[in-house]
């Protein structure tokens, strides 16, 4: 019987996981789905991110059966985004592709089991089209600070320190680490929601990041494409936020676009540059 690992972020699967199951604390979207291809797994469970939006987060499902991988999702509502330790313990399979379903695996089964029917997949080679994560820094007419579109929370570098940082990526902790919900010190920070799921796992970045003084919030994953920066920026609609944010005026409801050029053109200080320092206390940031 083949190894079922953990990952916490399709962004760093493991070389032991070549040839085996992979519970991934991701959501299921496109890039995920071409991670999990590239690193030649034997069956893959995302997290489904509350679907959302154009199905963004269940994406993967239908790319992966094109090239017969067996994938499945397991329910927001069933256990926390980024954390697949949680996954396994009390994970319900809300989604699987037609390779998974020959195999067994059916919405309402625990992830456990799944993953246990999912080791009698076959490795396959599997082609899908390239998905790579885009970045574009937008400088509005009479901003004092730029706004950063990060498909994943992964590409953020030292030189968005001080800048305004949306993402495409979910709100929850990386492996429940709050030392990794953002990387360098942003002005702010916006992330998709992925439904918020319990224990509100999706929008668990926005208090470690209020300890941190940073403002934060979440665009509703309905409202959004998870894993698509622009969509966050262009689309989103502000479902959580914590209070450094709130005092800036981003309340549920409220276009995300609208409130992120208005903190783009205030003025205020520069925050100190601890780039350096939390890149060193761990490298991990999420995709999703």
């Amino acid at each position: 019987m083949t190894r079922v690992i953990e990952a916490p972020t399709a962004t760093k699967f493991p070389p032991e996981a070549r040839a085996c199951v992979v519970v991934c604390g991701s959501h299921g979207g496109r890039y995920p789905a071409y991670l999990a291809a590239s690193a030649g797994l034997r069956a893959v469970i995302f997290n489904d991110a509350g679907v959302g939006r154009d199905n963004a987060g269940i994406a993967s499902l239908g790319l992966l059966a094109e090239g017969d991988m067996a994938a499945a999702t397991v329910s927001h509502m069933s256990a926390r985004i980024g954390e697949p330790a949680d996954m396994l313990a009390r994970g319900i399979i809300s989604h699987a592709n037609e390779p998974a379903r020959r195999l067994g695996v059916h919405s309402g089964m625990s992830c456990r089991e799944a993953a246990e029917r999912l080791q009698e997949a076959e490795v396959r080679r599997v082609e899908i089209p390239r998905s790579t994560e885009a970045r574009s820094v937008l400088t509005p007419e009479g901003a004092t600070r730029r706004l950063v579109l990060i498909d994943s929370a992964a590409m953020v570098v030292p030189d968005d320190t001080d800048q305004i940082i949306v993402t495409g990526s979910h709100g929850g902790l990386v492996g429940g680490n709050p030392a990794l919900a953002l990387q360098v010190d942003g002005f702010a920070a916006v992330y998709n929601d992925a439904g918020i799921g319990i224990d509100e796992a999706g929008i668990a970045r926005l208090p470690a990041l209020e300890r941190r003084n940073i403002p934060a919030f979440t665009v509703s994953a309905a409202s959004a494409r998870i894993g698509e920066a622009l969509s966050t920026y262009e689309d989103g609609v502000i479902s959580a936020a914590n209070a450094p944010a709130r005092a800036l005026g981003a309340l549920p409801g409220l276009q995300a676009k609208a409130v992120l050029l208005s903190w783009a053109a205030r003025p205020g200080e520069a925050r100190s540059n601890n780039a350096g320092k939390l890149a060193a206390a761990g490298s991990e940031a999420s995709i999703e």
